[in-house]
């Protein structure tokens, strides 16, 4: 059945501008979401239909079934043809070989503007641009990466004109970067640096190797986003916290961790690392639970569990998503104590099948 994805995404921007969001709000864009989605989204639909769970039955946003992050590798879940989707966005591989979740976006009208509204709300300062260097590829090397279109963006609408990347082909500008670093120094000028944390990792390396650290000026702060992925040497965090704010003279208070993944359209953020594992939280269109992976049930405040977010925006392929990460809840938003383990991780996987199973009838 062809549709129009355009009224969907006008309801969507039009919350997305909402100052302020209560359960009953939230509640009734998550259902029209869900009643879209069961519609459009073929494998979804079946999955919802084998759970007895429909529009017809489903009344609150808790009850939308979560779908495990896992069927993004191997289903298209997507409303609109793939075929007439604008960009899709790709994991890196790195669980499961060469197979790789594939996250389909109409156009990124709703994608960009949750990013930068979340972004300018939790790490802007009050700023309206702050010199930036990014430490990742850009869009034009990865054009299927979620991070580097994110860092293009943050670039893009928050950096000031001597902003910059300093990863290229040929891997890391050592150079460059300390130009940067000590015209920020000299000047006083805030700086930023953002980029995956085996990238601050490789930026560490290299500057401790040529005997060079930091103290950058106040208001400069420290981004990083996602594990090593076998592409650095492994630091615990309290340790990677330490020595980044030892490298770049930045409190550990200005050290951010972004939560993200290709599977979402909205990032979660925490508000430093002066302790870690530090809180994780959202905007007000993506909420988070901690559940039990086999029963779906919601877990007690202070009780491990695995994270399950719904993101609103994403509104083509599922809202509901069922991690592999392992959390605990708080009155603020939820801690990330790391990937399933044990049970935990077999609950995933039994997820996973029963999903796939369903999804393929």
């Amino acid at each position: 059945m062809a549709h129009d994805a355009s009224s969907i995404e006008e309801e969507l921007m039009a919350f997305l501008h909402l100052q302020e969001v209560d359960d009953s709000a939230f509640n009734a864009m998550a259902l029209r979401l869900f009643k879209y989605q069961a519609q459009f989204n073929l494998p979804f639909q079946r999955f919802c239909q084998m759970r007895g769970k429909t529009p017809l039955t489903v009344t609150h946003w808790h009850d939308i079934p979560a779908v495990p992050i896992n069927a993004f590798k191997d289903l298209d879940l997507t409303c609109t043809p793939t075929q007439n989707c604008e960009r899709v966005f790709m994991t890196s591989g790195t669980t499961r070989g060469d197979i790789k979740g594939r996250h389909y976006h109409p156009s990124l009208l709703v994608y960009d503007t949750s990013m930068r509204l979340n972004f300018q709300q939790h790490l802007m300062q009050k700023l309206p641009k702050i010199r930036m260097g990014i430490l990742f590829p850009t869009v034009d090397m990865m054009p299927n990466s979620s991070l580097a279109h994110y860092l293009n963006l943050s670039l893009k609408h928050f950096g000031t004109q001597d902003s910059s990347y300093f990863m290229g082909p040929s891997g890391l500008d050592t150079q460059g970067l300390s130009l940067a670093l000590k015209e920020a120094q000299q000047t006083g000028e805030p700086i930023a640096l953002m980029g995956a944390s085996y990238s601050l990792v490789h930026a560490m390396d290299a500057l401790n190797a040529t005997g060079l650290n930091f103290k950058l000026p106040t208001s400069s702060w420290l981004f990083d986003t996602g594990g090593f992925k076998g592409q650095s040497r492994e630091i615990e965090a309290n340790s990677f916290y330490e020595q980044l704010s030892n490298t770049f003279g930045v409190p550990r208070s200005h050290c951010f961790n972004m939560y993200g993944m290709t599977e979402l359209s909205t990032q979660l953020y925490d508000a430093g690392n002066n302790t870690t594992p530090s809180v994780k939280r959202g905007p007000h269109w993506l909420r988070t639970r901690v559940i039990d992976p086999i029963s779906g049930q919601e877990m007690s405040q202070g009780e491990r569990g695995i994270l399950a977010h719904t993101d609103l925006a994403n509104y083509n392929s599922v809202t509901t998503i069922l991690t592999e990460d392992v959390g605990i809840a708080t009155d603020e938003g939820f801690v990330l104590l790391g990937r399933a383990q044990g049970s935990q991780a077999k609950g995933c996987s039994l997820a996973v099948d029963e999903f796939l199973q369903a999804a393929r009838i």
